[in-house]
């Protein structure tokens, strides 16, 4: 199997954080540093990059890091900006807000790329019938059609989920390397932020 680039998007406005959410403190270290930290946790990562219009607020973690292509795409450029710089055909896309990302939920993702009915295209996680768009697995296959929804100015992020290959991981499959469900928890506000601090008081491990 190939190797694995890690993206994470750190380009968000934050504008219900008021201030950038990569840096908020949870139990006392930044959001990205959790990341970061569950990322170190899965093996085979070839390189972890930034995609981020602010480079200089990130340099102390010396990763390389790179703005949008086309600028304010939202989370479809970034996808697109981290496949056209990454070293390998695969790319794990992660937002910078999810902060209980599940390293063995991660693995098993991973592990999906050798299935014999691969390969594949997306491999994303869906909670109800809503894919996670940025916690998935995405190849540079997807970049021919990425920019064609770009240009149509159809920016959602999974709506070219049809036009590829997609292997997604349902809630009974995630469930059973991920039993508590907070992979795909965002920390978008105050009151979000305070009650994954109330969280990880409750279950510090």
């Amino acid at each position: 199997m190939s190797g694995l680039t890690v993206a994470l998007m750190a380009g968000g406005k934050s504008s219900r954080m008021g201030q950038n959410k990569a840096f908020v403190l949870l139990q006392g270290r930044p959001l990205i540093e959790h990341i970061l930290a569950r990322i170190a946790q899965v093996p085979g990562v070839d390189e972890t990059i930034l995609i981020t219009n602010s480079a200089e607020q990130f340099a102390h973690l010396n990763l390389p890091a790179y703005p949008d292509l086309i600028p304010n795409k939202g989370a479809l450029g970034g996808v697109l900006t981290a496949l056209h710089h990454s070293r390998t055909d695969a790319v794990l896309v992660v937002a910078c807000d999810m902060p209980f990302i599940s390293p063995a939920l991660l693995r098993h993702m991973n592990t999906l790329r050798a299935e014999p009915s691969g390969p594949y295209d997306v491999i994303a996680p869906r909670v109800g019938d809503l894919p996670q768009g940025t916690l998935a697995i995405y190849s540079k296959a997807c970049m021919p059609v990425i920019r064609e929804q770009i240009d149509a100015g159809r920016l959602k992020l999974f709506g070219f989920y049809d036009r590829v290959k997609v292997r997604y991981v349902d809630e009974a499959e995630t469930r059973q390397v991920d039993p508590q469900g907070l992979s795909f928890m965002n920390i978008n506000t105050p009151d979000e932020l305070d009650a994954a601090n109330h969280l990880t008081a409750d279950n510090p491990g």
